[in-house]
């Protein structure tokens, strides 16, 4: 071969070398996390899992093609979520997507460094998981599972499906933040509706059908179930306790209703999930998390089982059920 031949091969060769890292790059294949305080067979997690996927793919990652996922699962064991928390660290996946604020608090125990987007998080800036809500600053940013005047709501819904309502238990977790907060914002609307609010701590199952129980004792008696790890892990004993007492109940999940609780106003968590993709989307595409304001949520739904309100003897006034997303009957 000639030496300007040799030369001009060279030539072509490097200007085709930065095309050929770009593609490479661009093929190679990433890695996230998915980690929820739920189990694999739980019923609910499915529906918002396939709509995290849905979102991911029509953004152009494809699980199994462009994009692996590992599935962390809680099943709402604190213990069991710190080993998942630290094992998925140690994976050191591209991007972590949690759902729930223990999940959450976990991940932050064992990396400052993995960027993290969360979802049906109740206030990460008063349980310090950010530093503001509009600048995160840190390694995590994502999607706040309300915000506080919500809390206000569930006593409005309470009177208004059982007017003759004049206490209220507000099952809370004292230790975190969003269960101090939720109950004081109930506190504060409670007298313009003229109902007694009784703070009820849910530390254990035990503790709930103590309280419970005692509160039924009197007449005229409601329950608010607040926002919180605590409040998904007795989606089962929650309603049944409330059917046992006869107390109309308001929840912060649909999940309750299904269970046979009797209503539920809460932000749309499938859209959460739908919304979290396009955060791991931008964080995939060299992002950070610390510049990605935390968002309030957009869809808020309300559903109403009207057999669980025909056992309480109930009507559910046509202005409830108007405004009704779902209706199980």
């Amino acid at each position: 071969m000639k030496r300007r031949e040799f030369i001009t091969m060279l030539g072509v060769s490097a200007a085709a070398w930065p095309l050929a890292a770009r593609a490479q790059q661009a093929e190679r294949m990433r890695r996230i996390g998915v980690f929820t305080g739920l189990t694999e067979s739980d019923a609910s997690v499915q529906p918002m899992l396939a709509a995290f996927r849905g979102a991911l793919a029509k953004l152009g990652w494809t699980e199994g093609s462009n994009l692996l996922i590992e599935y962390h699962w809680g099943g709402g064991d604190a213990d069991k979520m710190r080993r998942q928390a630290a094992q998925l660290a140690t994976l050191a996946p591209d991007v972590i997507f949690v759902s729930g604020g223990l999940g959450l608090e976990r991940l932050l125990q064992v990396t400052r460094a993995v960027p993290i987007v969360f979802a049906i998080v109740p206030d990460p800036l008063g349980s310090g998981f950010v530093e503001s809500l509009s600048r995160p600053g840190g390694n995590v940013t994502g999607f706040m599972m309300f915000e506080y005047n919500l809390s206000g709501k569930w006593l409005e819904l309470l009177k208004e499906i059982a007017p003759d309502v004049t206490r209220a238990a507000v099952l809370r977790d004292p230790a975190i933040a969003a269960g101090t907060g939720q109950f004081a914002v109930i506190q504060s609307v409670a007298p313009s509706r003229g109902v007694e609010v009784i703070p009820v701590n849910m530390r254990d199952a035990a503790e709930i059908e103590r309280a419970v129980a005692a509160f039924a004792r009197s007449s005229n008696g409601g329950l608010i179930v607040t926002a919180g790890a605590a409040a998904i892990v007795g989606r089962q004993l929650i309603p049944a306790l409330a059917a046992k007492h006869k107390l109309p109940a308001v929840y912060p999940a649909r999940d309750f209703v299904t269970s046979g609780g009797l209503i539920s106003y809460a932000a749309d968590f499938i859209d959460q999930y739908r919304r979290a993709a396009s955060y791991v989307d931008r964080i995939l595409r060299g992002e950070k998390p610390a510049d990605m304001p935390v968002q309030a949520p957009t869809k808020y739904e309300l559903v109403i089982n009207l057999k669980t309100a025909k056992a309480l003897n109930l009507t559910v006034p046509a202005s409830v059920l108007a405004r009704a997303d779902e209706v199980i009957e």
